[in-house]
């Protein structure tokens, strides 16, 4: 496809194809088929609170159910924010350009819905705030609250500030849309002059957060580990579980990435800024982490299974031959050891096969999730006894599954509103690649 060679069309061709659209009739449907979901659920979470957890099926026992793996899950995806924009940007790699506002805005609607899960896995949320007042440094999840807020701030900064040039963009370029538009988008540009000072200050502050974010996406899928690290029960009991968590937090968060931006590129006809050769990289990468993952998943089953001691091997016996035995293997096999021997051909990094495979990747996360929670839950130190049949299983109710997929719809409507609202691929970042200054060529 032929490009523009004049800079002023270069960048209009860029304002053309990048700039916010509006929404289609396709559009419209997914995010009507997202908010009756969201509605489902918001009725589920009422009921919840009008009757407390007993509409749920924990108990005693299973005190953490899908909720739990649902907030694991969504604080994996979260981290694919340092992976592309921090990692990827420190380390030189030019092409992650067009990916970085996409996995910022995934780490970004993610971290919000992990915040959101907790609150609703709370049998009092009136009682919030005691965690404010009363909390204690020694808790684990005290540090947990401490750094998923910081590190919701900085990708929240990370977001925003590369945003500015193109929201001034947005404000000067868009002259169709509505009055309340313009004004937000003139808000948020905070007085965006483009003037040599201003980008300075932005590029410089992009740097800054990039080095910043890096310890606390660490650090924040670690304190999570530890929530379950840190206890003696069967399953839990790893000093494995901090890089066994990052890593599988890294390999979800690539998946994720990939998912969203073969959609995006199909939707918005974006073939000419996500190439085949940005899936083939992201393929490439994908099983790199996967491979690290498959690492740390042996060493987790392999140690304990050599050892056998008797909770262990209980807990190990459900996994591999019992009750959870056919979602674990699924887990292990479509979610890891498909996709790696898949992405390690090249036309398994093509940009359809990828897409099925991240798919698989994302799914097999969240069921993993759920398998290093639940199991666990159900081996307790002290025998079951003297208890309802019903509290030694655990299967979730309907108001636990409408909640969180309300809150997966609810992840998916953020995305789609900030797609909708900013360009989810960098303009000015482009420009400036093609040498094209957006301050000499407005």
């Amino acid at each position: 496809m032929e490009t523009a060679s004049n800079p002023k069309e270069q960048l209009q061709e860029l304002l053309t194809d990048l700039l916010p659209k509006k929404f289609g009739r396709q559009g419209l449907l997914w995010v009507g088929f997202l908010i009756v979901v969201i509605v489902i659920g918001l009725y589920a979470y009422i009921k919840q609170l009008r009757y407390g957890l007993i509409v749920t099926d924990m108990r005693d026992f299973t005190s953490w159910g899908i909720y739990i793996s649902n907030f694991v899950f969504f604080v994996a995806i979260s981290l694919v924010g340092s992976l592309i924009s921090a990692v990827l940007e420190l380390t030189d790699v030019k092409w992650r350009t067009p990916l970085v506002r996409i996995s910022e805005i995934i780490a970004i609607a993610a971290i919000m819905f992990a915040a959101i899960i907790i609150i609703v896995d709370m049998g009092r949320p009136d009682r919030f705030w005691h965690l404010f007042v009363y909390g204690r440094l020694q808790s684990p999840i005290m540090w947990d609250v401490i750094v998923i807020t910081t590190y919701f701030v900085i990708s929240l900064l990370l977001l925003y500030i590369p945003l500015l040039p193109d929201i001034a963009l947005c404000r000067d370029e868009m002259k169709d849309v509505p009055k309340w538009k313009h004004n937000f988008y003139k808000a948020l540009s905070l007085n965006w002059t483009g003037s040599k000072q201003q980008f300075r200050i932005v590029n410089r502050s992009i740097r800054i957060l990039a080095i910043l974010i890096i310890p606390l996406a660490l650090s924040i899928h670690t304190v999570t580990s530890w929530l379950f690290a840190t206890t003696y029960r069967a399953g839990w009991d790893s000093t494995n579980f901090g890089p066994y968590f990052v890593s599988g937090a890294f390999m979800v968060g690539a998946a994720g990435v990939i998912a969203v931006m073969y959609v995006l590129r199909n939707h918005y006809n974006l073939q000419k800024y996500i190439t085949i050769r940005h899936f083939d990289n992201m393929g490439r990468l994908l099983v790199l982490l996967s491979l690290i993952y498959l690492y740390f998943n042996i060493n987790e089953y392999l140690v304990p299974a050599f050892k056998m001691k008797v909770l262990e091997g209980a807990h190990l016996n459900e996994l591999f031959y019992g009750t959870y035995a056919p979602m674990f293997w699924s887990v292990q096999i479509l979610g890891m050891i498909v996709p790696i021997i898949v992405l390690l051909f090249k036309t398994g990094r093509r940009p359809v096969p990828l897409f099925i495979v991240s798919i698989l990747v994302v799914v097999g996360a969240w069921f993993k999730r759920f398998l290093i929670v639940t199991p666990t839950l159900l081996h307790p130190f002290i025998p079951m006894q003297g208890v309802p049949e019903s509290w030694l299983h655990y299967i979730p109710s309907w108001e636990e599954w409408a909640i969180t997929s309300a809150t997966l719809a609810g992840a998916l409507l953020v995305i789609t509103i900030l797609v909708r609202l900013f360009p989810v691929i960098p303009i000015w970042e482009i420009a400036e690649e093609r040498g094209i200054h957006i301050l000499k060529h407005r």
